[in-house]
């Protein structure tokens, strides 16, 4: 498997400009050091922008379309767009918690959760963090970061709650997110009824939102390709590809060849088939609720 460890993701605007500059560059029939020598831009700075490895800006952007001769309007703007959306996201909103997340290692995630359009998850031993309660996480993070403190197990609890707010926003289409839970990570928590509690509710309360899609992996189908372990499938809107993003101990890391993903996605649709549906899903829950 091709893998990348610890990356910081291109944006998804930023891969769109990437794809577009490529083209226009091809079309162009100039040579990567003639642009350069045209719009006085270092060679290797510009081959950098045009494989999406750095960001740049409205500026630098013009003067290639110019160098290209893209005159229409609604085309310069369009691209020019892409260069607006991709700085916005340079203003991370996790940014202030940034001591915390290097010490986790998922910055990279963040980038990429923060432009999906599609999330398919599997869980085998916990809720997943955009369904967690804030007292679930705080008790997951500490007890799974024996190295943090509590203001840093406090600190890691705003960003899993700040991630949520991607599923209601207002601004832009709320991602899909699609929720395959081992029945495991339910009852892990059965010595603690009031955090279990809390957190079924919390699944009953947004399992009805049209985005979001949640089915429980009963004990009962024995074993499964999900044994392996946890995963995250992120979609993108055309033409960027999906990312695997795996975590483990010490490092998370993400695949992006067809070949890995297709695997991944091959095993999540089986877990899937073989979980219980929606409704069964949400019957099951209530089950729970009536057991504590």
């Amino acid at each position: 498997m091709a893998w990348k460890r610890n990356p910081a993701p291109k944006s998804v605007y930023r891969r769109q400009l990437s794809a577009q500059l490529k083209e226009l560059h091809d079309q162009s029939g100039k040579t990567l050091a003639e642009v350069g020598a045209i719009i006085e831009v270092n060679q290797g700075s510009l081959s950098r922008i045009m494989n999406g490895d750095r960001g740049t800006s409205p500026v630098l952007v013009k003067a290639l379309l110019d160098c290209y001769g893209v005159t229409d309007a609604a085309v310069r703007e369009d691209i020019l767009d892409l260069v607006r959306a991709d700085q916005a996201r340079s203003k991370k909103w996790w940014r202030k918690y940034s001591a915390v997340i290097n010490t986790t290692q998922y910055g990279g995630y963040l980038e990429l959760e923060q432009s999906a359009t599609a999330l398919r998850s599997y869980e085998p031993q916990l809720v997943p963090g955009l369904l967690q309660t804030r007292e679930y996480a705080r008790q997951v993070i500490t007890a799974m970061r024996v190295d943090l403190d509590a203001k840093q197990v406090e600190a890691l609890v705003d960003v899993r709650m700040n991630r949520q707010a991607i599923l209601a926003r207002e601004d832009s289409p709320p991602p899909k997110l699609w929720a395959v839970i081992d029945e495991a990570a339910f009852r892990r928590i059965e010595s603690k009824p009031a955090v279990l509690k809390e957190q079924l509710e919390h699944l009953l309360d947004v399992e009805p939102r049209p985005n979001i899609t949640l089915q429980l992996l009963p004990f009962g189908i024995g074993f499964h390709p999900g044994l392996y372990g946890s995963f995250m499938l992120m979609g993108f809107p055309e033409p960027n590809p999906d990312v695997v993003w795996v975590e483990n101990l010490t490092n998370s890391v993400y695949f992006e060849g067809s070949d890995d993903v297709g695997r991944y996605t091959e095993v999540f649709d089986h877990l899937r088939a073989s979980a219980l549906g929606p409704p069964e899903t949400r019957s099951r829950i209530k089950n729970m609720l009536k057991e504590l």
